[in-house]
């Protein structure tokens, strides 16, 4: 497709090159650039371009054009708009996708742009209206209609009785409180979207001043707020049900029909079953889907063909009056996923990219050539390095083999050698964000057998319910483990065969040869890795076609041992082979062999030479991730664009897609059994494989459950707040409770602290982060906790079994100042090690007060002397005050129950006075708390 650049519209010129959003208001049929701060506001009477690009890993961009027309803007505005959109695309490369949007029916993909919703203003440029700016004029009653889960749709509606009905939420927005109506047969996650409503409406229109008030259907008059909002309807009296228009919705049933744009005109293709095969390259075609409507436009087609398509499109839907369907236009080899769908089979194809010659590169030649600026028009892709394991290095690691339907415990100098026909289970607690996390994972290796893997699922599974669903759980399989499973080990070695019970009763009964590791025989190691919280040593057939001169490897015999240096190494690849060769053999001397200069005994072993690789073995690189909601039992899924912390609710299961890895979401909210299905989700999810990217069924999977959300998790949100995911209650009350407080629900927000990974700690001694292998072999890595935690620890008592996924029902607020959902974490996590490692050592402090002196040591604080006075406080007895009271004690604040303490009790109980107990960071007075079971 050709381009003239001298056609191009001006403003279109060097668009499209940072990562954000570019809009365009049509005025004149011509597009004019909007100030960013006009970026959200839309007035009825106009049109506008939108162009949404996005910086991918990849390198390159993705660009996603919409024109969006207001009800009362003029047919030649709405094809102007179209036409223009067509040419911006060329601009692009011609690799957009297009979208038509109406007045409130507008795309989900649009509406995230413009969080939490689109509320058009009456007027336009062409008809010459004075824009009013916002609270200058006059306040008027309104009211509107609100429907999504996801994202909200907006509309405003006539203000009377006859507009209510019990099935949706409506907010009443009068000058001096906006009241929030929620049909008896809406949703929990309609009911908290439409809160974001209530919030923008309060800002924008109100200054942020005015009240709000949240009425139920059928509370009637008994409820005062009820009273006041039926009021001003005249009175209360019952509802409508919906129209069936409104509930069915328009043009959802119709038969999918292909029509091939020729010529000007559409010629209906007849097809028994819709395939690839029927699009041809240099044409252009219309899929229409009844709801939505699809443009497919050939890679080899001109940009008239284009406009003409766009044009028929246009015209087809105001011929047929539907008002509602969705125009998605899409540049072959660019589809998007669901017009993809829409075929019984669509091959799979490679990335197209473009030369220099084809789209940007042609564009970015042509602008240079007009004196323009194209830097940025064609980035180039990012180098790629060791991803980041987003994890504290310096925990404590426990590993576990499978053996048959039980597991077995490995000793500390036996958990980093694994075999690749058994299957383990390690669990790792580490420092997160203030506090305690825990990983549950099991490994399978390649060779090990399905009854084993099952079984190990089984025990982990348990693990996790053991600590209240508040660890994360991983699924691993030999070959594809995440960086967090290698910083986890630090040193890993990976060796041939099994020890296992299953393992050996199946090559027994299958005949084949035990080719189980032996220190007294034949091995060849490749050694990999970053540094040294990160190298593995992965035994491979002992043959020369298994070197590969990308890395450095380790060969024995009962004899003698070799080391081989690849040409391509590094002086780091150098350094690990060393460090391994401790692990692997260290009582024999070693001979270092250069590639190019091995010697004749060297190759004796291998069996002759033959030819090898020289390039690096590549991973499953991690892809821009993608956040799905699971709409259970139905089994389908529905995609969040432009995701953030909010879209996560505690009534739903989510899964968060990175390609080389999925995470699986689960809100507390949700019912217990679904819970324990996580993982089910997370592989019925690969299965589906929605996004058509060939995923594998050994992709890691992880499961996490609302408020134990770990940082290599939360890091794929443009910004997380750990206080939001430790609420109790509802997703609508949550966020009732804090619209309604008008303040952040937590004002000591906690900060992550800087994770010990090799090569990125600053300032540190790196001896007292790192739990790495020492290149001596009598030297043993150390794991574990500091004095003063291990000595907290071994004081902590199971509070409550209270489930956690439904909140208490005596707490009076709904988020706690003090992170309580932690300090109940943390008790779980201290549960299900102590049940695992048995009694701890007895030098450890036995008594909570010397668990605080510990804590007092280590920060270099103590006690303060001065006096306290408890008159004028409310005081009780510290036995009416524990969790576990018979006799609690009433209207107290179950967050806080240190406060009710006597000065002498508190010094009793704590070892320590009221102002040196609040000067502790909140998570030591939480742990502290926990102990005494106030908490």
């Amino acid at each position: 497709m050709s381009v003239s650049m001298k056609d191009l519209d001006p403003a279109f010129r060097g668009v499209g090159q940072k990562d954000g959003l570019e809009i365009w208001r049509i005025e004149n049929f011509k597009p004019v650039s909007m100030p960013t701060s006009s970026y959200g506001k839309f007035y009825m009477g106009d049109s506008y371009i939108i162009l949404k690009t996005t910086a991918l890993k990849n390198g390159s961009f993705r660009h996603d054009l919409h024109y969006w027309l207001g009800k009362d803007t003029s047919q030649d505005e709405a094809g102007t708009a179209a036409i223009l959109t067509v040419e911006l695309d060329a601009s692009l490369g011609g690799r957009a996708v297009q979208y038509r949007e109406v007045q409130g029916n507008e795309t989900e993909k649009l509406l995230t742009y413009f969080r939490p919703c689109i509320m058009p203003q009456p007027g336009g440029v062409a008809s010459g209206f004075n824009h009013v700016e916002v609270n200058e004029q006059e306040h008027v009653t309104r009211l509107y209609v609100c429907r999504g889960k996801y994202v909200v749709h907006v509309k405003e509606v006539p203000f009377a009785r006859s507009s209510l009905n019990h099935d949706d939420i409506f907010i009443l927005d009068t000058n001096s409180k906006i009241f929030q109506f929620n049909g008896s047969n809406s949703c929990i996650q309609e009911r908290a979207k439409a809160l974001e409503v209530v919030q923008y409406i309060k800002d924008t229109f109100h200054e942020g001043k005015c009240e709000v008030a949240a009425v139920e259907d059928g509370k009637l008059m008994a409820d005062a707020e009820a009273g006041e909002f039926w009021a001003l309807f005249g009175g209360f009296a019952p509802l409508p049900r919906k129209t069936a228009s409104e509930e069915t919705g328009e043009d959802t049933e119709a038969a999918v029909k292909l029509l091939c744009f020729n010529q000007g005109n559409l010629e209906p293709i007849g097809f028994e079953s819709l395939m690839h095969e029927l699009l041809e390259t240099n044409k252009c075609y219309l899929l229409d889907c009844g709801a939505e409507m699809y443009v497919w436009m050939g890679r080899s087609t001109s940009l008239q063909q284009r406009k003409g398509a766009s044009e028929a499109a246009e015209k087809l839907l105001v011929d047929d009056s539907r008002t509602k369907s969705h125009v998605m236009k899409v540049i072959e080899g660019y589809e998007t996923i669901m017009f993809k769908s829409k075929f019984n089979e669509w091959p799979a194809t490679p990335e197209l990219k473009l030369s220099s010659e084809d789209g940007r590169g042609k564009v970015a030649a042509l602008l240079k050539s007009q004196g323009l600026d194209v830097k940025g028009l064609m980035k180039s892709a990012p180098v790629k390095e060791e991803p980041e394991p987003y994890i504290d290095c310096t925990g404590h690691l426990q590993v576990w083999r499978v053996n048959g339907n039980k597991k077995t415990l490995l000793s500390s100098t036996e958990q980093s050698k694994i075999y690749t026909g058994d299957c383990y289970i390690f669990q790792y607690t580490y420092t997160g964000d203030d506090k305690e996390e825990c990983l549950i994972g099991t490994w399978f290796g390649k060779k090990s057998i399905e009854e084993e893997r099952a079984s190990a699922i089984s025990l982990a599974s348990k693990m996790v319910q053991a600590a209240k669903f508040q660890a994360t759980m991983a699924r691993l399989y030999e070959g594809k483990e995440p960086i967090q499973f290698f910083v986890t080990f630090q040193s890993l070695q990976v060796f041939k065969g099994g020890l296992s019970s299953g393992y050996k009763n199946f090559i027994a009964e299958s005949g084949l040869n035990d080719d189980s590791y032996s220190e007294a025989g034949l091995a060849l190691f490749r050694v990999q890795g970053s540094g040294s919280e990160n190298m593995q040593a992965i035994q491979v057939d002992a043959v020369a076609s298994s070197l590969n001169s990308s890395y450095c490897y380790i060969l024995h015999d009962g004899n003698s041992v070799f080391t081989w240096i690849g040409n391509n190494t590094t002086s780091l690849d150098h350094d690990l082979v060393e460090r391994q060769l401790d692990a692997i053999k260290s009582d024999l001397p070693s001979r270092s062999q250069k590639e190019g200069r091995e010697t004749d005994k060297f190759w004796e072993l291998l069996g002759g030479k033959s030819k090898y690789s020289n390039k690096k073995i590549e991973r499953e690189q991690e892809s821009d991730p993608h956040l799905f909601s699971c709409i259970l039992p139905k089994e389908q899924v529905k995609e969040i664009h432009h995701f953030n912390q909010d879209d996560l609710m505690a009534e739903d299961v989510f899964v968060l897609d990175c390609h080389s890895y999925i995470f699986v979401w689960v809100g507390q909210e949700v019912d217990a059994k679904v819970k324990t299905q996580a993982m089910d989700i997370g592989e019925k999810f690969l299965v589906r494989d929605f996004l058509m990217e060939n995923l594998s069924r050994e992709t890691t999977i992880f499961t996490v459950s609302e408020g134990s959300e770990p940082q290599f998790f939360t890091r794929f949100f443009t910004s997380w707040d750990p206080a939001k995911s430790m609420m109790h209650g509802s997703s609508y009350q949550r966020r009732l409770a804090v619209l309604k407080g008008g303040a952040a629900p937590l004002h000591d927000k906690p900060k992550r602290r800087t994770l010990a990974v090799s090569g990125r700690t600053l300032g540190q001694d790196k001896s007292q982060r790192s739990r790495s292998m020492s290149t001596s072999p009598e030297c043993h890595r150390l794991r574990g906790r500091s004095p003063a935690f291990a000595a907290l620890t071994s004081s902590f008592e199971k509070p409550s079994t209270r489930n956690l996924s439904t909140p208490p029902p005596a707490v009076k607020k709904l988020f706690p100042k003090s992170a309580g959902p932690d300090t109940t974490k943390q008790s779980a996590i201290s549960d299900l090690t102590s049940s695992l490692e048995g009694p701890l050592k007895s030098t450890i402090p036995k008594s909570v007060k010397e668990a605080e002196k510990a804590i007092q040591e280590e920060d270099g604080t103590g006690g303060d002397d001065e006096a306290e006075d408890d008159e004028g406080r409310t005081v009780y007895p510290y036995e009416r005050l524990v969790t576990t009271s018979e006799d609690p004690a009433p209207d107290i604040d179950l967050t806080k129950r240190e406060i009710y303490l006597s000065t002498a009790d508190f010094r009793e109980k704590f070892g320590m006075t009221r102002a040196a107990f609040y000067k502790l960071p909140k998570w030591k007075q939480n742990k502290l708390k926990t102990a005494l079971q106030l908490f």
